[in-house]
């Protein structure tokens, strides 16, 4: 079976393969570049952007880490990651992953337009308002990430009357992704909720309201993947973790070697500011968590809305900015490491090219 490209509103993306947004620092120029440059789409992570080329564009530090979300998320960071994409990638299309639970995300979004990203892909809550803030800019493509059909009808219903647009595809995340999810505990691990069976009524309510292309995410891993969900009526897949085994990966070595050694049982849900669980390795971090021995947690970057300037992160035990960009710098002690469940079948480093062609061409 040979795939067909996948079309995001005016953009087409040869190779139905979306590299999933992974930040801090996971997912920045040299990998988003490169699998952009290889027919998929690349996808630059706006998180941390403060910290990219050794806080450089940091516009204060406090502690040696980005103050606030001005810093966090820095506009010139953000634009540097994308200039230096674009050396590599040309003009073939970018995408930035916008989280909704952030502070600033209008901000942010605003931020990405201006820097010339073609496609916005927005998940963390339910982005109702997202097109409010791409206001001048019709070229640029519109991706919600939702985990039900439910989700994407009350997406579609308040843009079609706000906004009088729709999203130009529609990412549909199931719970076997990294990082954090669109379900509670308890929700991950029922039938209803696993990929396989959430895409025939997500394709069928995306039917309903001009065939919006649906792009599968959490747990795909190969050429067969791909081709169940598309055989299941999906467009096109997302990937993340697969991505963290390449050469161009901006991740740390470290953070590759986490994942490398990673064993099955080792991959799990665990509690996070954001209020949401996420999943990842257990490391050394996460014993220190549970013995409430984690590291003291000041609030620097505030960056996400629903921990509250910190409260949240307190009541589970990390600051997620401050362990996330340990992570990104190769701490192996207080870094946090986000990977799908399929993270331990990562055995090597390998190209972007190699990779691409793998998944395209099989094994």
């Amino acid at each position: 079976m040979s795939f067909k490209s996948l079309k995001i509103g005016k953009y087409t993306i040869p190779k139905p393969i979306v590299q999933g947004g992974m930040g801090v620092g996971i997912s920045w120029d040299q990998l988003s570049g490169n699998v952009s440059k290889e027919g998929g789409l690349g996808v630059l992570s706006t998180v941390g952007t403060g910290y990219y080329q050794d806080k450089k564009y940091a516009v204060k530090l406090v502690s040696g880490k980005p103050l606030d979300a001005l810093g966090f998320y820095s506009k010139e960071g953000f634009e540097a990651i994308v200039k230096n994409a674009r050396k590599i990638c040309g003009d073939k299309p970018l995408a930035a992953n916008i989280l909704y639970a952030m502070n600033d995300y209008g901000r942010v979004v605003k931020d990405a337009c201006e820097a010339g990203i073609d496609i916005i892909i927005t998940g963390a809550g339910l982005p109702t308002n997202m097109p409010e803030f791409t206001e001048g800019y019709p070229d640029i493509a519109l991706v919600p990430i939702v985990s039900s059909a439910k989700a994407l009808k009350i997406i579609c219903k308040r843009w079609q009357k706000r906004y009088n647009r729709l999203p130009d595809a529609v990412v549909l995340e199931g719970p076997k992704s990294g990082g954090h999810q669109g379900f509670t505990y308890e929700q991950c691990t029922m039938p209803e909720n696993q990929l396989e069976n959430l895409v025939k009524p997500v394709v069928e309510e995306a039917a309903k309201w001009g065939n919006i292309p649906v792009i599968a995410a959490g747990g795909i891993w190969d050429k067969n993947d791909i081709q169940e969900m598309i055989s299941l009526g999906a467009s096109g897949v997302q990937m993340g973790t697969r991505f963290i085994g390449t050469n161009e990966c901006d991740a740390h070595d470290n953070f590759k070697q986490v994942i490398l050694n990673a064993k099955k049982e080792d991959i799990q849900l665990m509690g996070s500011p954001v209020g949401y669980p996420a999943q990842g390795v257990r490391t050394n971090l996460t014993e220190l968590v549970e013995r409430r021995e984690g590291p003291t947690i000041k609030c620097i970057s505030n960056c996400v809305a629903p921990c509250n300037r910190g409260e949240e992160a307190k009541e589970v035990g990390f600051c997620i900015a401050d362990r996330l960009s340990d992570a990104y710098k190769g701490n192996l002690e207080t870094g946090l490491f986000f990977s799908g469940t399929n993270g331990y079948k990562l055995d090597k480093i390998i190209s972007v090219k190699e990779l691409m062609d793998k998944l395209i061409e099989g094994e």
